[in-house]
């Protein structure tokens, strides 16, 4: 006969993955908000999206809303739209990662950005600027959560790439 594990213990031998959040926030042409990571940084020099990994016990949006916060300064006074997933099987040899995107809306006109030290610039980016910048991620999947924000849909991706 088969030996059952406790739920502890079976919960224990399966993946583990890492979750994040990420806010797509437009300015009123379009472009898309990025951060570039500062020197030192893991993927230093490259440009993406604020956000980051979920604290213990925080769920997607309120993890969206504070990782744009602080790597921003911007208090979204709206709620967040869900745009989609992206489900890589391997993060750079650490295991899986899902990331959950929102859409925090469009930019007021002059809104300030407080950087975080985690990064050393921040600008708006239209998409045809994108195929010439350094990118921490896939091109496609900005392009596909640029469409989905746009157009009231939602994207699932794998490997940064829709389904």
């Amino acid at each position: 006969m088969e030996r059952v594990l406790p739920r502890e213990e079976w919960i224990k031998t399966l993946p583990q993955a890492v979750v994040a959040s990420c806010v797509l926030l437009l300015d009123p042409d379009g472009r898309i908000l990025l951060l570039r990571y500062a020197e030192g940084r893991p993927s230093a020099g490259t440009w993406w999206l604020p956000g980051g990994m979920l604290e213990h016990g925080e769920d997607p949006p309120a993890a969206a809303r504070r990782e744009l916060y602080e790597e921003t300064g911007i208090i979204l006074d709206q709620p967040l739209r869900f745009l989609g997933y992206d489900h890589r099987a391997d993060m750079k040899g650490t295991g899986p990662v899902v990331d959950f995107f929102f859409h925090g809306g469009t930019l007021p006109a002059g809104q300030t950005i407080r950087r975080s030290p985690e990064h050393d610039q921040d600008g708006l980016f239209s998409l045809p600027e994108l195929n010439t910048t350094p990118l921490t991620a896939h091109l496609p999947t900005l392009t596909a959560l640029h469409t989905a924000a746009r157009s009231g849909s939602v994207v699932c991706l794998r490997e940064g790439r829709p389904l």
